[in-house]
């Protein structure tokens, strides 16, 4: 059997017990930083073998392949958060079902999910784009794309490029776009920073150092949120 299992994005009182009933019972945790996971494992009293999990080496998918045509439980985890959403799995996954493997998806800590829910823009339908192309291009053709569904629109971003995002934003779907930018989520210095994609931007361009890992949200303009709004229906 193969567990995806979601692991805390920081708080590490955001694992669940599911999750660490699947740890324990587990013959391999497949990692994508052993160093990382053996620090969680450590951390909750679990003594497990760790087998480093690359996504992109298609012999250390096979190894892994390999495990569970044994017969092995293997429990899959990334550094934090759920696998296989940006986050290395989905190879392995695909890989074990075509091959009539057993699969099962752990519910758990989402950076995406997470960010959404405090944005306060919708309890909708969202746009998920994890991290954008490198090439501003490509990255404002996505973002277009994307932001035309009339829908939220959520982005992962490093803090080295974050201030290059918000500007992307601003430039590409206007200055008045609402966004909310998470930082740190869940962590000692989380921080939530709303408002205008370029206020945001100036916000973080006058600090002297930028830190944490972001998730943008891409909210609507207020009047385009209210026309999409429907009508509470009697149950």
């Amino acid at each position: 059997m193969l567990s995806i299992v979601p692991t805390p994005l920081g708080n590490l009182q955001d694992i669940t017990l599911r999750a660490l009933d699947t740890l324990k019972t587990a013959d391999f945790v497949l990692c994508e930083d052993t160093r990382r996971t053996q620090i969680l494992l450590t951390h909750f009293g679990i003594s497990k073998p760790t087998v480093r999990y690359n996504e992109n080496d298609a012999s250390s998918v096979r190894r892994c392949l390999e495990l569970l045509k044994q017969g092995k439980n293997c429990a899959l985890v990334s550094d934090c958060g759920t696998p296989c959403i940006s986050d290395p799995g989905w190879k392995l996954v695909r890989d074990a079902a075509r091959q009539g493997l057993p699969v099962t998806s752990l519910p758990g800590p989402s950076a995406a999910a997470c960010a959404l829910a405090g944005a306060g823009f919708t309890g909708g339908a969202f746009t998920f784009l994890g991290f954008l192309p490198r090439r501003s291009g490509k990255a404002a053709k996505l973002l277009s794309g994307a932001y035309a569904q009339q829908h939220p629109v959520i982005v992962y971003e490093s803090p080295f490029r974050v201030m290059k995002l918000l500007e992307l934003i601003a430039q590409t779907l206007g200055p008045d776009t609402p966004v909310v930018a998470a930082r740190e989520i869940s962590k000692v210095y989380e921080e939530w920073l709303r408002g205008r994609a370029g206020d945001v931007a100036e916000n973080l361009r006058k600090r002297k150092k930028v830190q944490g890992e972001f998730v943008v949200v891409i909210g609507l303009p207020e009047t385009q949120t209210q026309e999409n709004e429907e009508p509470d229906l009697p149950y």
